[in-house]
């Protein structure tokens, strides 16, 4: 059972707390961190993605960011955000080589199983880099089909299209590029 700490819209803590099913039931606000694992292949930067299991309670069997997770009650973003990299994709991580993106504001509504799912988050954005071939990341399996790597280019192509079906937020996208793309152009 997690248990989540419930927050304002601005992502404080109000005291108090509830089970992960009942904060979607709901709609309740509460926290995630997403990190995106990057890596740059020439002048090519790349974002690695996971496909969803298709037993995910939400967005089943959808390409998604490369790691995410909802922050235990009494946690905070960076160790979480390391934590879920270690179970899901099997990488370590040290907090100062996390690259703060952003923050997110996520509000969304939609039917998954039959089941209406409301999402509420107030969640931190990171990136780092990490040089791996897909083959070689030990996934977790119960969770994640695949990993993949795909260019910035062919990512945002995905994400405007909508095919393949996945849960990548235009929005982390912008973040990814002006971080990397337009800054390293201007340095």
């Amino acid at each position: 059972m997690e248990i989540l700490d419930i927050v304002d819209e601005y992502g404080n803590p109000t005291g108090k707390t509830a089970e992960r099913e009942i904060v979607h039931r709901r709609g309740l606000f509460h926290r995630t961190s997403h990190l995106w694992v990057l890596r740059r292949r020439g002048d090519t930067l790349q974002l690695l993605l996971q496909k969803r299991s298709d037993d995910k309670d939400s967005f089943p069997g959808c390409f998604d960011i490369s790691s995410a997770g909802h922050i235990p009650a009494g946690h905070d973003f960076v160790p979480s955000a390391i934590r879920e990299l270690k179970e899901e994709l099997g990488l370590c991580a040290r907090p100062e080589e996390l690259i703060y993106l952003g923050t997110r504001k996520i509000v969304d509504d939609r039917v998954f199983h039959g089941a209406p799912f409301h999402d509420r988050q107030i969640s931190r954005v990171y990136a780092i880099f990490r040089d791996i071939e897909a083959e070689n990341i030990n996934f977790q399996r119960a969770e994640i089909q695949e990993v993949e790597w795909q260019s910035l280019d062919s990512c945002r192509n995905m994400v405007s299209s909508g095919t393949p079906a996945n849960c990548v937020s235009m929005e982390e996208i912008k973040m990814i590029e002006n971080r990397f793309v337009y800054e390293h152009k201007t340095s």
